[in-house]
């Protein structure tokens, strides 16, 4: 196993009553936490995807595949993905309204999908994230989300935190959209990334090159 693997599609066509069961009890309850419908069914999802995706990498089959999360501050069902019986493989897992996409790979692994809102550049979240030479590159929401897909799924790696946003430029990476999905280098990290037709942006980050699956 040396590549990484992204999956991802519409919730729709991801969820099902046999993916549901192999939810853990404490994914169920936090499932049910969710006041929308919508999405408790993109959590759902998510969680079934990563199993698929896990399972595809691995060769273990999604049944035997146990996800946990735990966070030193909020307990369990928080905090970085992994699997309980591959603790060292490298997965990440994302969802926007209706679209939910799973990573896995060797060594860390970060995903990150968000909707990319119409209208002029939200200046209240450029000045929470952009470093200082990013901010004269966006002059549309399209360019601020897709640095900041980039931005989150380093986080999601474990190798980035809120307070070090502004710290980080990767101003030197292309911000137009692109047609299919694109493979980039940045200091050593592989990134794939694409835009649904439903104005979703997405990035995946991991140590080894990524295949969409």
């Amino acid at each position: 196993m040396h590549d990484s693997l992204v999956m991802a599609g519409p919730t729709d066509e991801i969820i099902s009553p046999a993916g549901t069961a192999l939810l853990t009890e404490v994914e169920r309850e936090r499932a049910a936490r969710f006041a929308r419908e919508s999405d408790r069914r993109d959590f759902i999802a998510a969680h079934i995807l990563l199993r698929r995706c896990a399972a595809k990498v691995t060769g273990v089959p999604e049944d035997r595949l146990t996800l946990l999360q735990v966070c030193e501050y909020h307990g369990p069902g928080h905090g970085r993905p992994y699997l309980a019986e591959i603790p060292r493989l490298g997965v990440s897992l994302s969802h926007s309204r209706g679209y939910v996409c799973a990573a896995a790979g060797p060594g860390r692994i970060g995903v990150d999908a968000e909707n990319v809102p119409p209208g002029p550049v939200d200046e209240s979240l450029a000045a929470q994230f952009l470093a200082p030479a990013e901010r004269p590159l966006v002059h549309d929401n399209e360019a601020l989300i897709r640095l900041w897909v980039r931005k989150e799924a380093l986080i999601k790696r474990g190798e980035l935190t809120m307070d070090g946003l502004r710290e980080t430029d990767l101003s030197g990476l292309p911000l137009d959209v692109p047609a299919r999905p694109r493979a980039l280098r940045w200091e050593g990290r592989h990134l794939l990334e694409w835009r649904t037709g439903s104005g979703v942006a997405v990035c995946a980050v991991a140590d080894h090159p990524i295949t969409l699956g």
